[in-house]
């Protein structure tokens, strides 16, 4: 896991050689699960024309990840602000233009292809040396405003702090990625039958966790 100064512990000796495998092995399951879900006729009746939402209102209610991405807003943070390696890597931003149910599932399960891709790009590009520095007990961020965002599986996930120059922040405080999506599901849901509340929510992907606020 990340940490300030590096990672928890180094990578197992096997890291490089088993994530290889589970990369092949995963091609053909997610193929498999595309044509099995993705071609059935009930997921068709269930997920298509449900929870619609245009690109306009995906920005205003800022709903990002997969589910704005599937109304056509390229909102990916690894294409328009590039962090770690994302901008040494290709990888396709996928946006579709219905913005339904049945699009934001496409749109996910292309994504773990992209992902895929991108991992096979860097598994054997993994750098030597110490993953962790130590780090002094008290951090004392210099005085200021900063937000920064890393793309998450459900959409932006961003941090905002305000420092005074102590050694506690002024003000911390997260962007969670599914809130913006339970927050537009009302938009998503008018004149909805009370059933498509479960259709709407699977494809959003958001997780109880973290909208418990």
């Amino acid at each position: 896991y990340y940490r300030i100064g590096g990672l928890q512990a180094d990578i197992d000796p096997n890291f490089v050689s088993n994530v290889k495998e589970l990369c092949k092995y995963l091609r053909p399951m997610v193929q498999e699960y595309l044509d099995v879900f993705g071609d059935n006729v009930i997921t068709h009746q269930r997920f298509c024309n449900v929870g619609v939402m245009d690109e306009k209102d995906c920005i205003s209610y800022g709903v990002t990840g997969p589910a704005g991405r599937a109304s056509g807003w390229k909102n990916d943070v690894r294409k328009n602000h590039p962090y770690a390696m994302y901008d040494k890597v290709d990888f396709e931003q996928i946006t579709l233009t219905h913005g339904d149910s049945m699009d934001r599932y496409y749109c996910h399960i292309q994504e773990i292809y992209q992902s895929l891709n991108i991992i096979e790009q860097l598994i054997d590009n993994i750098p030597e040396g110490e993953f962790y520095i130590k780090q002094k007990p008290i951090i004392k961020v210099p005085e200021g405003q900063w937000y920064f965002s890393v793309e998450g599986a459900s959409g932006e996930f961003g941090a905002y702090l305000d420092s005074r120059g102590d050694k506690t922040a002024y003000r911390l405080k997260f962007r969670p990625m599914g809130l913006t999506l339970v927050g537009a599901m009302d938009k998503m849901l008018r004149g909805q039958k009370i059933a498509d509340l479960v259709t709407t929510g699977a494809a959003l992907d958001f997780v109880i966790p973290d909208i418990d606020r």
